[in-house]
């Protein structure tokens, strides 16, 4: 009896020592931040300390994907670690994002963990599985922001969108139960189109001359889908609303919103800029060079605030003695293109838009400046949160936790996928992409683009890593087009995609 009394009085308190012991997450989502520019995957001239940071002190993926290279469907993804076809979230529309079904979120709370939701959410439905949620709506503004909060009330804030994402996720870690261990989702908007800097950031990277991506001026030969597009920084980017040229400060949903001093120092800064522009009436390449100069100093300037801002969440995290049992979870959307076939924006399978940055830091568990070569997908995601929490991976979901990868001593030898596979649906707005899928192996990437162009596309990525020579159909390569497309079509099966199945069926030889 006396046995049984202290077991009854201890059990609260082991299960609160377990509770501790087991790790807080934070998983920081960016919106369209490209892999190739952040210093830890090899870029010279970004300035993102605190990511490389991360990746000093923990793990980066190499060969991270998303299976639908689009915002609101990556975040879909996030949640549910299933393809789009299954989660029901394919395009960037008024779909209502079903929060019925199972999400990693609700299977944290059973598991006994508080969890948040702090930023960019933009799945025109309100965060369920939640315990805290301070959401933007749709896509936000980068200055004086909106936020919804619990039960559904709407309050604009006064500063740029970055900083009170970091605000209100401390002010939220500074509240929560101390006794449950926590996940939060920090979704920052940017590096979002129209690329707005925070004032501190304005000017930060004038003195560079950004190369010119090889690819610049690709003419998209043997690829009709890429011909087709509406995405050019030549033809689609605008000098007004992109570019900040001539821009109305005070109409507007861009600029509308700011303050009279941020409005004054915007103007100041773009003004002189316009000027300069006006004086050496560009034409031709000139000026389409100078558009791609001009877009990539606004998009690493915006860079700069989201990486400042990951950096006083980890200074948080070090300060109120979190550091150690807190894994911090680093990706981006989705890829974006940087110039890259003359291009901005996302969407197609090609690599800058498929690939997207995955750094994860787990202290005493994943060895500091680990790099891992392995396909992973964002289903994987949240199966990955799931494992780390001790939680069990529903059978639903159609990714699997990548811990395996991290943990073992010799994770080449650990079985892993050799293929990933890719659905995009959203035509003909806003690029005019033609929707496609596709798969991408660790040399080979075949595709197929439908909806009225409906082409086959096939590259060689050890020959051809820029994806310009699409070699579908050349003499030499029956054997290897056979093989993949029946890997296409297994891998359609086993995700159960039925309606690319069914084109797949019909599509032409």
């Amino acid at each position: 009896m006396k046995k049984y009394l202290i077991l009854l009085l201890l059990a609260p308190l082991l299960s609160l020592a377990q509770s501790q012991n087991r790790p807080n997450i934070i998983f920081i989502f960016s919106d369209d931040h490209a892999y190739q520019a952040i210093g830890a995957y090899g870029n010279k001239i970004a300035k993102t300390p605190s990511l490389d940071r991360l990746a000093r002190e923990g793990a980066l993926f190499k060969n991270s994907f998303v299976t639908n290279s689009i915002c609101g469907p990556s975040r879909a993804t996030l949640l549910t670690g299933k393809y789009s076809h299954m989660n029901g979230y394919k395009r960037n529309d008024r779909t209502l994002f079903d929060t019925d079904q199972v999400l990693f979120s609700k299977e944290l709370q059973k598991n006994g963990y508080q969890t948040a939701w702090v930023g960019k959410m933009h799945l025109n439905s309100l965060p369920v599985g939640f315990d805290y949620w301070n959401i933007l709506p749709g896509q936000g503004h980068y200055f004086n922001p909106d936020f919804i909060s619990q039960p559904n009330d709407t309050t604009r804030y006064s500063g740029y969108v970055s900083d009170l994402v970091t605000q209100f996720a401390t002010e939220w870690l500074e509240k929560r139960d101390k006794e449950k261990p926590f996940f939060m989702i920090v979704g920052h908007k940017a590096t979002h189109r129209e690329w707005s800097p925070a004032l501190e950031d304005l000017g930060a990277y004038d003195n560079i001359d950004f190369p010119i991506p090889s690819n610049f001026y690709d003419n998209y030969e043997g690829r009709e889908a890429a011909r087709q597009q509406d995405m050019t920084v030549d033809k689609t980017m605008r000098m007004r609303e992109d570019l900040k040229m001539d821009a109305d400060y005070e109409k507007g949903w861009l600029y509308g919103r700011m303050n009279a001093e941020q409005k004054k120092t915007y103007k100041a800064y773009y003004d002189k800029i316009n000027a300069d522009l006006k004086a050496k009436n560009l034409t031709g390449k000139a000026l389409v060079e100078w558009k791609l100069k001009r877009y990539l100093k606004d998009y690493y300037a915006t860079a700069n605030g989201l990486d400042r801002n990951i950096g006083k969440l980890l200074d948080y995290l070090d300060k109120s003695g979190l550091t150690k049992n807190t894994v911090v979870i680093y990706s981006s959307d989705q890829g974006f293109y940087l110039g890259e076939h003359g291009w901005f924006d996302k969407r197609f399978i090609y690599e800058q838009s498929m690939k997207t940055p995955f750094i994860i830091r787990y202290p005493d568990v994943v060895k500091p400046g680990t790099t891992v070569e392995q396909m992973i997908l964002n289903i994987d995601w949240a199966p990955t949160v799931l494992d780390i929490a001790g939680a069990k991976v529903p059978s639903v979901m159609q990714g699997v936790s990548v811990l395996p990868l991290l943990k073992a001593p010799q994770a080449a030898k650990v079985p892993w996928r050799k293929e990933a596979y890719y659905h995009y649906y959203e035509f003909p707005q806003p690029h005019h992409v033609y929707p496609h899928f596709g798969v991408r192996t660790d040399r080979y990437k075949l595709a197929y683009f439908y909806g009225g162009v409906d082409r086959w596309e096939l590259f060689d990525l050890e020959k051809d890593p820029d994806e310009m020579a699409n070699i579908y159909g050349q003499k030499g390569t029956e054997a290897l087009t056979k093989q993949l497309k029946a890997s296409l079509k297994k891998l359609m099966t086993e995700y159960k995609d039925e309606e690319a199945l069914k084109i797949l069926a019909l599509a032409r030889m």
